[in-house]
C-alpha cells in the first residue's frame, strides 16, 4: 500500500517495523500545521523551523525508545512536545531565567492567549482538558474530591475541610497526596499537560 494512504498509527507501526519511509511521510504530512502552530508563538520562521526539528527529534527520540502510546492522537501529541519546545525557547532566550507559561503566552491548560484560534490551538487545548480530567478520575474519591473542588470550583482549603467535615490539615494532605498521585500517573500515561 501506497505510504500517503496509511494513517499516523499504520505508518508508526511500519516505522517501527524498520521502514524509515514511514516516519518521514509521517513527519511531512504534518510539518505545515506544526510549522505554523510554532511560528505564531515565537513570531520567527527561521526559529520556528530549529523548534520544529527539536520538535521532531524528540518525538522519534520517544518512539525510537517504544515509549510512544499510540491512541491515535499523534498530530496532538506533537503538538504538545512543540508547546514545551517553545517554552524552551522562551527560557533559554532569557538566559535560563525561569519563565512562567503566562509569559509565553499560555495559561496553566496550554491555552493560548491570542485573538484568533486555530483549530490546532483548540486541538491541543481539548485534548489536554480531556487528559487531565481522565487523571484526575483515577485519583481516590477523597484525592480527587479535594482536587476538584480547589482547582474547578476554586475554593479555599478552609472552604474544602469545611465541606468534607475534616480538618485544614486533612483537607491539606489530601490534596499533597493526590498532587503526588497525579504526577505517578502522568508520569505513567506519559502525558505532556504544560511545561
Amino acid at each position: 500500500m501506497e505510504m500517503s494512504k496509511l494513517n499516523d498509527s499504520q505508518l508508526i507501526a511500519s516505522y517501527l517495523a524498520g521502514d524509515g519511509g514511514a516516519i518521514s511521510t509521517l513527519i511531512e504530512r504534518h510539518k505545515r500545521r506544526v510549522t505554523e502552530y510554532i511560528a505564531m508563538m515565537v513570531k520567527d520562521r527561521d526559529i520556528a523551523d530549529d523548534i520544529f526539528q527539536e520538535t521532531i527529534l524528540k518525538a522519534v527520540g520517544v518512539i525510537d525508545r517504544g515509549r510512544y502510546c499510540d491512541n491515535g492522537k499523534f498530530l496532538s501529541w506533537v503538538l504538545r512536545i512543540a508547546h514545551n519546545q517553545v517554552i524552551d525557547h522562551f527560557r533559554h532566550a532569557r538566559g535560563e531565567q525561569k519563565i512562567s507559561e503566562s509569559d509565553a503566552g499560555f495559561d496553566i491548560l496550554g491555552s493560548l492567549r491570542f485573538s484568533d484560534e486555530t483549530v490546532e490551538d483548540r486541538l491541543v487545548h481539548d485534548q489536554i482538558h480531556e487528559d487531565l480530567r481522565r487523571i484526575i478520575e483515577r485519583l481516590p474519591d477523597e484525592q480527587r474530591d479535594v482536587v476538584m473542588m480547589r482547582y474547578f470550583n476554586d475554593m479555599s482549603f478552609k472552604e474544602i475541610a469545611e465541606e468534607s467535615g475534616v480538618s485544614i490539615n486533612t483537607a491539606l494532605g489530601r490534596m499533597r497526596y493526590a498532587l503526588i498521585n497525579l504526577r505517578k500517573l502522568i508520569h505513567e500515561h506519559q502525558m505532556i499537560l504544560t511545561a
